[in-house]
This record gives structure tokens, sequence and C-alpha cells, in this order.
């Protein structure tokens, strides 16, 4: 069983950096992939970033490509991921996911974290 854990979320401006991190526990999430899902008021939740076990490959949203970056320290079985340049179109709720498989279906992930809100202000 692995539980899950974000931070790092809050109230930034349009332009800014932020990095969530996802503190993961339990035995077993150095061998899981994991991701960085959102969902905004009204809409479905949807994927933004992933990374295969061991840190090597990762798939980003085209929303996302060139200014979020996601990466996976199996010392410290932590999850990060750096936002940089927000829009106010990045405001979220953000959940870390873990599971064995890899992909970028939200249905794949067996653990996940309660989320940390990110909002972007114009």
């Amino acid at each position: 069983q692995v539980t899950l854990l974000e931070s790092g979320g809050g109230l930034v401006q349009a332009g800014d950096s932020l990095t969530l991190t996802c503190a993961a526990s339990g035995q077993g999430f150095i061998n899981l992939a994991a991701g960085w899902f959102r969902q905004a008021p009204g809409k479905e939740r949807e994927f933004v970033a992933i990374i295969s076990w061991n840190g090597v490959t990762t798939r980003y949203a085209d929303s996302v490509k060139g200014r979020f970056t996601i990466s996976k320290d199996n010392t410290k079985n932590t999850v990060y991921l750096r936002m940089n340049s927000l829009k106010p179109e990045d405001t979220a709720v953000y959940f870390c996911a873990a599971d064995k498989a890899y992909g970028s279906k939200d249905y794949l992930y067996d653990y996940w974290g309660r989320g940390t809100q990110v909002t972007v202000s114009s």
C-alpha cells in the first residue's frame, strides 16, 4: 500500500514559478511510475505529466510542455513538478498518482493523493 501527499500549492501571479512535491510512504514506490493530474472547477480531471519508475522516461500534456518538468527521487520517495511561466489557465487542484502502469489515463492509477490547490492570478 502506498500513500501520497502533495504539497507546494499556493496563489501566484502569471509568469511565476512553483514546485509541487508528492511525498510517498509505504513499500514499493520505487517500482511505480508516477504522474501529475489536475482538475479545474467545472472541468474533468486531466493529465499533466508522467514519469517512469526509474525517472528515465517522461511525457507531458501539450498545454504544459516546455513549461513544466516532472522528476522522481527514489532515494526520497518523492515526485516533483516544477512549473514555470504559470498561466491563469493552469489554475486547478493538482493531484499526484502512482501505479505500476505508465500512461496518461487516470483510470490506470491505483494510488492518489488528495491534491493541492494552485491558483494563478492574471
